[in-house]
């Protein structure tokens, strides 16, 4: 599994050229893509969000997307819409941005609902039905969205619905002193972006992706996943605890780490770093946590404090 992990290496190399000291962050992206998963990241504007997604899609060779989401946003100018063609004499489909590898969706929350609801079907299922016709997306079909957590005017908070069908959300951050002095220095002349080229191929990261079912998980993991889920269903600051989607896409994104760090199994401290980007956006306060000024960052603390973790 060693060589294995090796093969990503030329991967995170190519992105840390672009983005610097966020390596935990592109780990958690990188391993929701091979779990079949989406990624929501939810930072300021300048953090590097857009910068991210594009250095990932340039070091990969596959085909990019992107939407900027705005309020006159409209479902068909994602997925595409049926056109009659005069020469032809017959209705053609013209397929949207949405069919690409690689899908950004910047600003996922200033489109209305009914747009948003445009991705769900192609996130869950890959695929995308217009008038009865159902179209395959990318067997490697990816969604990263972004959205501003400060700025409220003009935007709508995406429903359970949709946040339950990214695997992770994240914050990139400010990066500390150090590393913002090199992305200066790196940025005096030249855009390293424009420098990026594909340094693996979409068919390694398929062969990548079937290999994860090689890593093994004990059953004292199981458990212990069992354990945090469990507890959070019970918590009485929820109202609303990790549904059973949770409980798989903490597993298979377990695997994934663990696939990317060059082990052969899953260890309980591959469920405990997940824990938060998988869970906290999943959970619902009650009014009372909210009003006594709790987060859901708080409360997966919590539950992590009271589970003991296998040594397996």
């Amino acid at each position: 599994m060693e060589n294995i992990a090796k093969n990503l290496v030329p991967l995170f190399d190519n992105i840390n050229k672009v983005i610097h000291g966020k390596e935990k962050q592109i780990q958690l992206i990188i391993a929701a893509w091979l779990s079949d998963g989406h990624v929501l990241v939810e930072d300021v504007p300048g953090t590097g969000k857009t910068v991210l997604a594009k250095t990932i899609a340039k070091s990969v060779d596959i085909n990019f997307g992107r939407v900027q989401f705005t309020t006159d946003l409209l479902p068909s100018d994602i997925i595409g819409t049926t056109i009659y063609d005069d020469e032809k004499k017959k209705l053609l489909f013209r397929k949207g941005p949405i069919f690409s590898t690689f899908f950004l969706g910047d600003e996922i929350n200033r489109a209305t609902p009914r747009t948003q609801s445009a991705l769900l079907e192609c996130m869950a299922e890959r695929q995308v039905t217009i008038e009865n016709t159902t179209t395959q997306l990318h067997k490697l079909f990816f969604v990263m969205a972004t959205q501003n957590p400060i700025e409220q005017h003009g935007t709508f908070p995406l429903p359970e619905a949709q946040l339950d069908r990214f695997s992770i959300k994240i914050s990139l951050g400010y990066p500390n002193r150090e590393m913002e002095v090199l992305m200066a220095k790196n940025r005096y002349q030249t855009n390293p972006l424009d420098q990026i080229e594909a340094v693996i191929s979409s068919e390694e990261i398929v062969k990548i992706k079937e290999s994860l079912n090689q890593i093994s998980i004990h059953e004292s993991v199981y458990q212990y996943t069992m354990d945090i889920i469990e507890a959070s269903r019970k918590h009485t600051d929820l109202k609303l605890g990790a549904s059973p989607r949770a409980t798989l896409i903490l597993l298979k994104m377990a695997q994934a780490l663990a696939y990317i760090n060059g082990d052969d199994y899953v260890r309980a401290t591959n469920v405990y770093q997940l824990c938060n980007p998988v869970l906290t956006h999943r959970i619902l306060l009650t009014p009372e946590a909210k009003f006594a000024g709790k987060s859901s960052v708080n409360i997966i603390k919590d539950i992590l404090l009271k589970i003991k973790a296998p040594i397996k």
